[in-house]
């Protein structure tokens, strides 16, 4: 009878077991999706963010198609990512990058991608020849929160972040820019919309915005809104852009000639440690403000990122900021530093997007992707090349190769060093 029993209870296990691992790996990728939350994503190692656009024309008016955006995704991927941020969906970029990662998913059984679903948030007036209100919102903006909730609900899979505006309280964005208790508001309602059951509560909402904007600059951004914002939000957003203010503030730049490292290598790093401290004085800014006002919620990085060329202020005749080596060494420095924190870092960005200076062609803003517009790997991601991560994989016909034809030297020689100049001390 004993041994009858024996028999029995193994017979179960392996029941047990067959069925687990009969279980189609699909399914179980499927479950994962629709299961895991942005608490969960965000702030995780596993899931590197990066900032997306797939516009690959002078225009916006040529949107990306699907077979091109399901192209991207995959080059995406092999590199790792897990999570990109979108910026609007008053465009059909959005809805379609959305389209093209569920296609992929149901074809392919490991393939994972989550996606922080931008809605745009305008003033009264903006983009117009009438005189702007900032107090007062765009009539547009309400149609816009209306279509990424339809988003999220639609893709719950794969939208697990909203982001009500990109730079829209920052007070420099004088086309556009509105008040803290217009975003407020919309959180607030998107907020709303999730106790209700409209919204899956594991949604997260957050507002993505200038490191200044979320009280780690100016004191005039110290309102009241704001500190009820950084409440009602599940986590802040924040940008640093470094890069920017090797120009607009370039205390912190360069190196003084006497103390020049002895090679140029040496010389670089130390530029761009000093770039990375600076990201890192702004993320504590904002921190600080926060626990000022008795918050307590995760800061991360919605965008950075560092331009690998510039025809102005950035260039060889302004600070001297902007090539592909510099460009490398700050992916690498700041990746390194989110990663060991913890801080979701949406690298901006994935590829060149040369409609953001459309007229001047060497303008920085068509600059910062990792990628050329031609599937060009920049040097910042030559090791993935050389690890044959993207084989079989390409953009627009051409396959995934690396700047410079490869050589080294030739981005190192393109590189300048800035110095301290016109008596202004590091």
């Amino acid at each position: 009878m004993k041994h009858v029993m024996n028999q029995l209870c193994i017979g179960a296990l392996i029941g047990v077991l067959v069925c687990a691992c009969g279980t189609p790996r699909k399914e179980r990728m499927q479950e994962k999706t629709e299961t895991l939350t942005a608490a969960e994503i965000l702030g995780n190692p596993d899931y590197l963010a990066i900032s997306y656009g797939g516009y690959r024309m002078a225009s916006r008016s040529q949107q990306p198609t699907i077979e091109q955006l399901i192209e991207d995704m995959r080059i995406l991927h092999a590199m790792g990512i897990r999570v990109l941020r979108t910026y609007n969906v008053q465009l059909p970029h959005a809805a379609h990058v959305l389209e093209a990662i569920d296609a992929i998913q149901k074809t392919d059984k490991d393939f994972e991608m989550y996606v922080m679903l931008g809605a745009w948030i305008d003033c009264k007036n903006a983009w117009t020849d009438q005189p702007v209100d900032h107090s007062q919102e765009s009539e547009a903006n309400a149609a816009e929160i209306e279509r990424a909730i339809a988003l999220a609900k639609k893709y719950p899979h794969i939208v697990k972040v909203l982001a009500v505006g990109n730079e829209a309280m920052v007070k420099w964005a004088e086309r556009y820019y509105v008040q803290a208790e217009i975003v407020l508001n919309w959180v607030q309602y998107i907020q709303e919309q999730k106790r209700q059951g409209k919204l899956p509560k594991t949604l997260w909402v957050t507002s993505s915005d200038n490191f200044a904007s979320w009280g780690g600059g100016d004191p005039e951004y110290h309102v009241p809104a704001l500190a009820q914002l950084m409440h009602a939000v599940d986590f802040i957003s924040m940008h640093t852009y470094p890069m920017h203010d090797t120009h607009y503030n370039p205390a912190f730049w360069g190196v003084d000639k006497e103390d020049l490292a002895k090679d140029k290598k040496e010389a670089l790093e130390k530029v761009m440690d000093r770039a990375v401290v600076y990201a890192q004085q702004q993320y504590q800014q904002v921190k600080n403000y926060m626990e000022s006002v008795g918050a307590q919620k995760p800061i991360h990085i919605g965008e950075t990122g560092w331009a690998s060329a510039s025809n102005g202020f950035y260039g060889l005749k302004g600070s001297k900021a902007t090539d592909e080596y510099k460009q490398a060494l700050y992916y690498k420095k700041v990746r390194a530093w989110t990663q060991k924190q913890k801080i979701s870092c949406f690298y901006f960005e994935a590829f060149d997007e040369p409609w953001k200076d459309a007229v001047n062609p060497g303008g920085s803003e068509n600059h910062f992707g990792l990628f050329t517009v031609n599937g060009q790997a920049k040097y910042a991601l030559w090791s993935k090349v050389d690890s044959a991560v993207f084989n079989g994989l390409g953009r627009g016909g051409k396959p995934i190769g690396k700047t410079f034809n490869g050589q080294e030297k030739m981005v190192l020689d393109a590189s300048e060093i800035p110095y301290a100049s016109q008596g202004i001390k590091p």
